[in-house]
């Protein structure tokens, strides 16, 4: 399977399963189009008459062309086999070691966001924060259920999380207490929303955090619509000067500033551009998930304008990269020479299986955003995962499940989507959520352009 398409003056040809990308000229395009349904001299004579008047387009220059195609083929460079889809049977033997876990140490927040998918961090249950017992059960939950694995990951959730901050501390206390005894090592995320943050978190996070996640939604009209306290008060002045200091000290450690586009501002580049200009230079935009009758939720008409925006950001960054004042875009990092092992290509991010969600009360589930919804209730802590069924189910779900992703070229790119998003959206799991794929279709185009690109550059 290949995927041909014209961005930004590249005429762009991927191969799927190889994973090889080509930049080639308009002859070599049109000929690539060709090459599975039509014959050789039917090649030939098409092209011929297309590009009459060129000196350049002979039948001589056109048979090379064939033979430099068929050599790739013969390579398996292009259009290649699907070597992968029997992999996937494999996936049923997976050793059951979990890696991470996504700590909830907070189930309520300082703000109401209305568009939050955590019901303003309470997930649609009581308000609560995680214990320390509670929460040094989970590490130890952890611990015992990784195997051989040696790097363990922890997010710090919420709700927010700084709501709760001396458990996370004494948790992250108690990990590196026991790493060296068990031949762990911890990896911890916090994701804040920037209210509580203050010097003494900053230099906490920076000493133990790998990564942390700080919410913007952008431009302060953009943030201040949603991102509100409980009186309806904006809190964009309150958090931008705390997070621009906690960004500078964070230094070569991982952060990401991220935001949530919604039908309010679907011109997200704009956002995403201010927060770059403010000197962030570690960004992510994620459209919004919502009810699709909530007045926040994206439309069909929509997608074009988002489609421009994607493409005009990735010209941005180009522009930027040139001018000596680059910029990060999450959805944008892919690596064409090597990129995610296959095994992460099909069965993307492990949600259910080897990462976790942990409640303030120590129940389990498949990942953040199926916490509260009973029928994914995994088991605890204390007992670990009785719903065995459930994590059979989510051991299955991989992109070779979804039968709409099967003439999806960028299916070993997303790995069949996210679970969470393609439950809400078709009430199962394996099932896929159109609007999104539409979306990460894009981004993809977008992406792999804008990695030819800047080789050019470099």
């Amino acid at each position: 399977m290949i995927h041909q398409y014209k961005l930004n003056g590249y005429n762009i040809v991927l191969d799927v399963y190889s994973g090889s990308a080509f930049v080639v000229d308009d002859v070599a395009y049109d000929v690539i189009s060709m090459y599975e349904n039509t014959d050789k001299d039917g090649i030939i004579s098409a092209m011929l008459t297309k590009y009459a008047g060129r000196e350049d387009v002979t039948k001589e220059e056109l048979e090379e062309c064939l033979s430099d195609i068929e050599k790739l083929r013969a390579s398996g460079k292009l259009f290649s086999e699907d070597i992968f889809k029997d992999a996937h049977l494999d996936l049923k033997k997976r050793s059951g070691d979990i890696k991470a876990l996504c700590l909830h140490v907070a189930h309520t927040c300082n703000l109401n966001c209305s568009y939050c998918f955590a019901s303003q961090g309470k997930y649609k249950g009581d308000r609560a924060l995680m214990s320390f017992d509670v929460g040094k059960r989970a590490l130890d939950f952890l611990v015992e259920n990784s195997g051989k694995r040696v790097n363990l990951e922890v997010d710090f959730f919420g709700g927010e999380p700084l709501m709760n901050w001396d458990v996370v501390k004494r948790l992250v206390a108690y990990a590196r207490s026991i790493e060296k005894d068990k031949n762990k090592n911890f990896r911890f995320t916090l994701t804040t929303n920037g209210v509580l943050v203050d010097d003494e978190v900053i230099e906490f996070s920076n000493r133990e955090m790998s990564n942390v996640v700080m919410s913007i939604d952008g431009r302060p009209e953009v943030h201040d619509r949603f991102r509100v306290d409980y009186a309806g008060n904006g809190s964009f002045d309150r958090i931008v000067p705390k997070f621009l200091k906690f960004a500078k000290a964070r230094g070569d450690k991982e952060y990401y500033v991220r935001g949530t586009y919604t039908h309010y501002n679907t011109d997200f580049t704009e956002d995403l551009l201010y927060l770059a200009d403010l000197g962030f230079t570690r960004l992510s935009m994620e459209p919004v998930v919502c009810a699709p009758d909530d007045p926040c939720a994206l439309t069909e008409d929509d997608l074009p304008v988002l489609f421009d925006q994607y493409e005009k950001l990735a010209c941005e960054m180009l522009k930027r990269e040139r001018e000596g004042r680059p910029f990060t875009f999450y959805h944008y990092m892919i690596d064409l020479g090597h990129g995610p092992c296959i095994y992460k290509r099909i069965s993307g991010c492990g949600s259910g299986t080897e990462y976790l969600a942990v409640t303030p009360w120590g129940d389990l589930y498949p990942c953040h955003q199926f916490v509260g919804d009973e029928k994914y209730l995994m088991g605890n802590v204390w007992d670990g995962v009785t719903n065995t069924e459930l994590r059979d189910e989510f051991g299955r779900c991989n992109v070779y499940s979804r039968p709409e992703c099967d003439g999806c070229w960028a299916k070993l790119y997303c790995s069949g989507g996210c679970a969470a998003n393609a439950y809400h959206a078709s009430g199962n799991i394996n099932g896929t959520y159109r609007y999104g794929c539409e979306l990460f279709r894009k981004r993809m185009e977008c992406a792999v352009m804008l990695q030819i690109a800047s080789k050019q550059i470099n």
